[in-house]
């Protein structure tokens, strides 16, 4: 028999509920769920959305009837009490829902298919009927049945998590609607502590319940959750709308600009930190390191001298681009102060009347000295956030300026490139070596997955181009054509060899920000001007119609900050863009508005780009 499994310090719950990340975050980006979050998702398909959710609590009642009486712990028992009334509860305010909006939820209403595909998989399960799972002989039926009970709860925690998941995504976006959100109602059930204490013990039920169980065991138990978890994002996809939505980002562009002969996408994307976890030019100094011979003394000493050769390159990189970086700043701050300067008089000049609060605004001036430091307009943009909005946001964000200080940060990463040059420390790399290390390198997740099912699907109608300043572009075409990817542009420096061996000198194409902005500009005077793009890189993010930045790149975020870019979560990007189509103001994304959007991961750009 298998050795069963210890708890660990991040639990049973908390493990499945990583490993099925993408299916929560495309549930997110459902057009049903952007569409909720938007508040103008049309009442009739709320409305079916309520009836067949009550089919699904129904069955979560029954199911939690089953789990209890297989469960052999007392306080598990009890959990599964608090947790079927906290269901009944629930069921309650659908119907307070439904008085509300004035529909009859009391009809007989007959479940969809992806209802009937949760419900019949929950049963099936609850009843012990589960594909799968082999039972040794030796264990008694008392044992079965508290298994039973342990993979019930596994079936079900994934609704109760990803429902909490979603109700405090959306929060934010009913307070920033002052509260007039027409699913409000809704959103406070599911964000509210009661909800997420709930979740909280479901899955707390889940960790208990499976301190005991073997390997196998937690592997059916990781199978169901998956499956309950596709089983949701089904539910959601099934919900009919009768309503344009901006996502999948792919069939809102192809629908709106087919007719006009706009049709197709093209993304660029960066590589180093973009699509890998860690820096290219680590990767082919360690190989340098690697090749560097080691048969006698005097060639042990030379290897010793590369890597203090290449510690010190990588050092004084290091603390240039900070001082580069500071003084790109600070040369820019006389202009910047100048446009607080307009700002400020352009209050003074509009607010001439009898309510204005003119010593309110000095004594928040007075906190410009804060202000400078952060290098940011935040308190600025907040005296003035109601009426000055749009106006504050033209002023503050200078892209010129910004173009300005990266054409300094480019003179010194050419500097930079040419002492790596100089070294020699790029000589003598085997291509094959380089080919090695670029089916090896660690990517981010997902990432290969997204590149790979746009670039295999014609239908998509995607080119892609990757813009990086890797000194290596065979190092990058390594690492995509590994994993089936043949059909994109790459734009990056070369390596110079003779024969399969590096000379140490490079083919420079693309050194910095300005080098990638012109062969980003270049590229669009081939392609139809009004195409679609979305890119990872500064200069070229702002000019992309959407940008997309992916994770906390803090040095990204400091310069933009500083030049008046607004960095907004994708989701709630995307949640606008749906809110702007049905109030009649959407005309499409557009570049140069000084927003960059965020995302955490990958998944959610395959996720608003393609869907599920």
């Amino acid at each position: 028999m298998t050795t069963a499994l210890n708890p660990n310090d991040e639990g049973t719950a908390k493990r499945f509920w990583i490993r099925s990340n993408k299916e929560s975050v495309l549930s997110l980006y459902t057009p049903f769920v952007v569409s909720l979050a938007s508040g103008n998702l049309e009442l009739d398909t709320f409305r079916h959305y309520i009836a067949q959710d009550v089919h699904f609590l129904k069955c979560f009642a029954q199911a939690y009837e089953l789990a209890k009486e297989c469960a052999d712990d007392d306080d598990a028992k009890a959990s599964i009490s608090e947790l079927r009334q906290s269901v009944l509860e629930e069921l309650e305010m659908h119907g307070s829902f439904c008085q509300e909006w004035g529909f009859d939820v009391s009809k007989e209403t007959i479940p969809n298919s992806a209802t009937l595909k949760y419900t019949d998989f929950l049963f099936a399960t609850a009843s012990g009927k589960i594909d799968g799972i082999n039972c040794s002989s030796n264990l008694t039926p008392h044992f079965e049945k508290a298994k039973i009970a342990a993979f019930t709860i596994s079936a079900m925690v994934p609704c109760m998590k990803l429902y909490a998941f979603l109700g405090k995504e959306l929060q934010f976006l009913v307070d920033v609607n002052n509260n007039r959100h027409p699913y409000k109602k809704w959103i406070d059930n599911y964000s509210s502590e009661a909800f997420q204490a709930a979740a909280r013990q479901i899955e707390e039920l889940l960790d208990k319940l499976s301190v005991d169980l073997t390997v196998e065991d937690l592997n059916v138990m990781q199978k169901l959750y998956n499956q309950a978890m596709k089983l949701e994002m089904e539910f959601f996809l099934s919900q009919p709308l009768n309503q344009p939505t901006v996502v999948p980002l792919l069939e809102w562009h192809n629908r709106n600009c087919k007719e006009t002969k706009e049709y197709g996408v093209t993304i660029f994307s960066d590589f180093d930190l973009t699509c890998t976890v860690i820096d290219s030019c680590a990767i082919l100094g360690e190989i340098a390191m690697a090749a560097s011979p080691k048969s006698d003394r005097i060639h042990q000493e030379s290897e010793y001298e590369l890597r203090n050769t290449w510690e010190r390159l990588s050092r004084e990189y290091l603390e240039e681009y900070e001082q580069c970086k500071e003084s790109m700043l600070v040369n820019q701050k006389v202009d910047y102060c100048f446009t607080v300067f307009v700002i400020v008089t352009f209050i003074l000049f509009v607010f001439e009347v009898e309510d204005f609060n003119y010593e309110g605004l000095k004594v928040a001036l007075e906190q410009l000295s804060d202000f400078e430091k952060r290098a940011n307009m935040k308190i600025l943009k907040m005296l003035v956030n109601v009426f000055f909005s749009k106006i504050i946001a033209w002023i503050s964000f200078n892209y010129e300026g910004l173009k300005v200080a990266l054409e300094q940060l480019s003179d010194f990463e050419k500097r930079a490139n040419m002492k790596v040059i100089e070294s020699k420390i790029l000589k003598g790399l085997n291509l094959e070596d380089i080919k090695n290390a670029g089916e090896r390198l660690l990517l981010q997740d997902n990432c290969m997955d997204f590149f790979h099912h746009i670039t295999n699907n014609e239908n998509l109608n995607v080119n892609v181009h990757v813009l990086s300043f890797c000194w290596c572009d065979d190092l990058i075409k390594s690492a995509f054509k590994s994993k089936g990817i043949h059909n994109f542009q790459l734009h990056a420096n070369k390596f110079i060899y003779e024969g399969q061996i590096s000379t140490g000198e490079i083919m420079k194409t693309v050194e910095s920000p300005i080098d990638k902005l012109q062969a980003f500009t270049g590229i669009l005077k081939e392609c139809d001007k009004k195409k679609t793009r979305l890119v990872t890189c500064l200069l070229c993010l702002l000019e992309a119609d959407i940008g997309i930045v992916i994770g906390s790149n803090l040095s990204i975020r400091k310069v933009g900050g500083h030049f008046g870019v607004s960095f907004v979560p994708l989701f709630h990007g995307v949640v606008m863009k749906q809110r702007e189509g049905f109030e009649g103001g959407f005309i499409g994304w557009k570049g140069l508005s000084g927003v960059v959007y965020t995302v955490s991961s990958w998944v959610e750009i395959h996720s608003f780009i393609v869907g599920s």
